[in-house]
C-alpha cells in the first residue's frame, strides 16, 4: 500500500494535534496563536493554518514548559482581575471602561451579559508600574475618569476591536487581500460597499474574510449582540477603519488585480434581457442537403397530411364554369381520413335521398 502526502503534511500538523502536544486547551491555543506565541504556517492544500513540528519542539524545549506558556495566555475576569491588582471590582471596572485596561476576549453568559476577559500577565504589569499607583491606591477615582464614566464612556468594545484587528492582520501575513479582508470584517457592510465600489472586489473580500469568534447560533439574540460588539460604531473609529481599508485596497489592486481589463464589469443596475436573433428565412447552412426524389424511400403507411386535405377541399369546391369540370354538390366537412377509406361510411347525395322518399310514399299509398 502506498501513502501519498505532501512535504508540508509530513513537517506540519493540524491544530488539534498541536493542542495535545503542547498540553493546552483549544481556547488557550487560539489565544497563543493570536498573540504570536505560537507561529503557524498556511496549508498548501487550502485548509486552515497548521503548526510546524519544529515549532512544537521549540516550545517544548523552552524553560518552564508548559507552565510558563499557560501563564502567558491565562485570562481573568473582573473579580479575579481586581484581586490580582488588589483593588475593588468597581475601581477595576472604572479603569477598564475608561480604556486603561484592554480586554483580550469576551463571551456572553446565559443572561446575555457581556463578560470581558483580560490577560493576567498584563494586569500584573499594570499594577507593578509606579505611574499607576495613584489610580490604584487613591481613595476616590480621579475626577476626569468619573466625569467620563458619567457621560457613558465605555471603551472596552473599541479596545477589543483595535486589539483584534492586530491579531487578524498578523495572521494575514504578506497577503494584501487577506489584510484588506481583515479590516473589512470589522466594518459595517454599508461602509465596505462605500469604500469598495466594485462588486467583484467585494466578493473577493468576502471569500478571504477571516473567521470571527462565534457567540450563539447564527441569527440568535446572542449572535446579534456579539456582531454589534465586533462592528465599529464610533464615528472616529469608523473613519479610521475606512481609511485603512482604502489604503490596503490600493495595495491589493496594485499587486494582485481582481480581474484583467478585458473582462466586462457587472453593471450595478438591473440586467437587460436581450431577445434572441430571429431565425433566417433561408435554408440552414449546417443542415444536410435533401436527398433526390428517386432515392427517397416510399412511406410504408401513408397518412393524409394537412396539405393534402386543403388540396381536396379546393378541388371539391371548384366552380362549375371551370373548363373541363362539372359542378358537383357541396360535400360535407372533411375529416382526417379519405372518404373512400375502409371503415368509413360513404356520403349520400341529394337525388338518392329523394328517390328513397318517393318509394316510401308509393308503398304507403298502395292497398
Amino acid at each position: 500500500m502506498s501513502h501519498t502526502g505532501t512535504t508540508s503534511d509530513r513537517l506540519t500538523c493540524a491544530p488539534s494535534r498541536a493542542v495535545r502536544e503542547l498540553g493546552l486547551k483549544r481556547g488557550e491555543f487560539d489565544l497563543a496563536v493570536n498573540l504570536g506565541l505560537i507561529r503557524t504556517v498556511p496549508d498548501e492544500g487550502g485548509g486552515g493554518p497548521r503548526v510546524a513540528l519544529a515549532e512544537i519542539d521549540r516550545l517544548r524545549s523552552g524553560d518552564g514548559f508548559p507552565d510558563m506558556l499557560r501563564d502567558r495566555v491565562a485570562t481573568v475576569g473582573t473579580t479575579e482581575g481586581a484581586k490580582l491588582m488588589e483593588v475593588a471590582p468597581t475601581r477595576f471596572t472604572s479603569l477598564a471602561r475608561y480604556g486603561l485596561l484592554i480586554p483580550v476576549k469576551f463571551y456572553l453568559n446565559r443572561y446575555r451579559a457581556v463578560v470581558w476577559l483580560y490577560l493576567a500577565e498584563e494586569l500584573r504589569q499594570f499594577a507593578a508600574e509606579g505611574c499607576h499607583a495613584r489610580l490604584l491606591a487613591a481613595r476616590r477615582t480621579p475626577s476626569e475618569i468619573r466625569d467620563a464614566l458619567k457621560a457613558g464612556m465605555d471603551r472596552r468594545p473599541r479596545n477589543w476591536r483595535g486589539r483584534h484587528i492586530g491579531f487578524l492582520t498578523r495572521q494575514a501575513g504578506d497577503d494584501p487581500w487577506a489584510r484588506a479582508a481583515a479590516v473589512a470584517c470589522l466594518l459595517d457592510p454599508a461602509d465596505v460597499a462605500d469604500v469598495v465600489r466594485d462588486p467583484r472586489e467585494r466578493s473577493r473580500l468576502a471569500r478571504r474574510r477571516p473567521r470571527l469568534p462565534a457567540h450563539g447560533a447564527p441569527g440568535s439574540p446572542a449572535a446579534e449582540l456579539a456582531e454589534t460588539l465586533m462592528t465599529a460604531s464610533e464615528p472616529d473609529e469608523v473613519a479610521w477603519f475606512r481609511a485603512d481599508l482604502a489604503h490596503t485596497m490600493e495595495t491589493a489592486r496594485r499587486h494582485h488585480p481582481v480581474a484583467d481589463a478585458l473582462s466586462p464589469k457587472p453593471s450595478a443596475g438591473p440586467e437587460r434581457l436581450v431577445p434572441p436573433p430571429a431565425p433566417s428565412a433561408g435554408p440552414d447552412p449546417l443542415a444536410p442537403p435533401p436527398a433526390p426524389a428517386a432515392d427517397r424511400p416510399a412511406p410504408t403507411n401513408p397518412t393524409p397530411s394537412h396539405g393534402l386535405l386543403s388540396w381536396l377541399r379546393r378541388t371539391r369546391r371548384r366552380p362549375a364554369d371551370e373548363p373541363g369540370r362539372t359542378a358537383s354538390p357541396p360535400a360535407g366537412p372533411l375529416t382526417d381520413e379519405f372518404p373512400d377509406a375502409p371503415g368509413s361510411a360513404p356520403e349520400e347525395t341529394g337525388p338518392r335521398r329523394r328517390s328513397c322518399s318517393v318509394r316510401r310514399r308509393r308503398s304507403a299509398a298502395s292497398p
